[in-house]
């Protein structure tokens, strides 16, 4: 059995599909996948056992989108069975211009009138629910039971106990809890643990703040790897870490699905609905505020309150509280 699937762009909301994948693998014991979706997304998870082909959408870059959207359709051919996690109109045309008759996404005026099946999802809980009732909606029974997150990335073993930081978050400044803070986390379990400082190739200035930080505590026992790995190599990397500290991230749902031991850092973001899911040693550090959650990509009201007023200290008591 084929089945398409369309994943989501951001790698956090990647790994969050995951429990949906694994359920529509239980539910279509024999089913083989063709993933489509950002880079990021695709170097994630296309060492699923099940995958058969993994697509990088490269159409939003085309000079007629809707004619590359028609193209790279025509290219996969017909499936028993499509789905797309994006509620975006150029997933809905990608799914009805393959043909396949069985055409999953969430209810929207152009999911609607171009596709079979299209559920009305609650928002109101968290993201990994709201995939999964959408992969199963096409069956009868599903118990509502879902899995954890997972990745098929060997971890990394690192030679002693291993603090990973992530200081980053693509979504915007808002989400960022500051390098200077970090690095006094850091250099408060550094006697335990070597430090392996994470960040994407848009996050190096924030790591480089970091490795200053630590250079002036006197922390040497560091590796500053951002902007330094690929996909896979981040994912193995947190991966083999027994400690992670992080903002509200891609990074922290990787954690997640290695159940790695962490402490995230949230502000203008919605935690009930985008935090670790199922990681038993995961603690939440946010303060609750009037003007939180606003999901602002950089604070509106110019003062970062939500993330200035958590100190250092509670982080480190987080972590503590897991055992470290």
């Amino acid at each position: 059995m084929r089945i398409l699937i369309v994943l989501p762009n951001w790698l956090g909301d990647a790994l969050m599909a995951t429990p949906a994948i694994e359920l529509l693998l239980e539910y279509y014991p024999h089913a083989r996948f063709t993933f489509v979706g950002s880079y990021v997304s695709i170097e994630a998870l296309r060492d699923h056992p099940k995958c058969e082909q993994a697509i990088v959408d490269e159409t939003k870059k085309a000079p007629n989108r809707f004619l590359a959207t028609y193209k790279l359709a025509k290219s996969l051919g017909e499936f028993h069975l499509a789905i797309t996690f994006r509620d975006q109109l150029h997933s809905s045309l990608l799914l009805r211009f393959t043909g396949t008759v069985i055409c999953i996404a969430r209810k929207s005026w152009h999911s609607m009138f171009l596709l079979s099946h299209t559920p009305k999802i609650s928002t109101a809980q968290h993201l990994v629910k709201q995939y999964a009732q959408l992969a199963m909606s096409d069956t009868k029974q599903w118990d509502g039971t879902i899995g954890k997150l997972t990745l098929y990335i060997d971890k990394q073993a690192f030679a002693k106990p291993t603090l990973g930081i992530n200081a980053g978050a693509t979504y915007g400044s808002a989400k960022r809890w500051y390098p200077e803070r970090f690095a006094e986390v850091a250099a408060y379990f550094a006697n335990k643990y070597d430090i392996v400082i994470f960040g994407g190739p848009n996050e190096v200035a924030m790591a480089q703040e970091i490795e200053h930080n630590l250079q002036t505590l006197g922390i040497d026992n560091y590796t500053n790897l951002a902007g330094k790995t690929t996909i896979k190599q981040l994912c193995s990397y947190i991966g083999g870490c027994s400690l992670f500290i992080t903002n509200d991230s891609g990074p922290m749902h990787v954690a997640a699905a290695y159940q790695v031991p962490t402490v995230a850092v949230f502000g203008p973001t919605r935690y009930k609905e985008t935090s670790q899911w199922m990681n038993d040693k995961s603690i939440i550090v946010r303060h609750e505020m009037e003007c939180s959650p606003c999901m602002k990509r950089e604070c509106p009201l110019g003062h970062h309150e939500c993330m200035k007023s958590i100190a250092a200290s509670e982080v480190i008591e987080a972590a503590k509280e897991l055992g470290f």
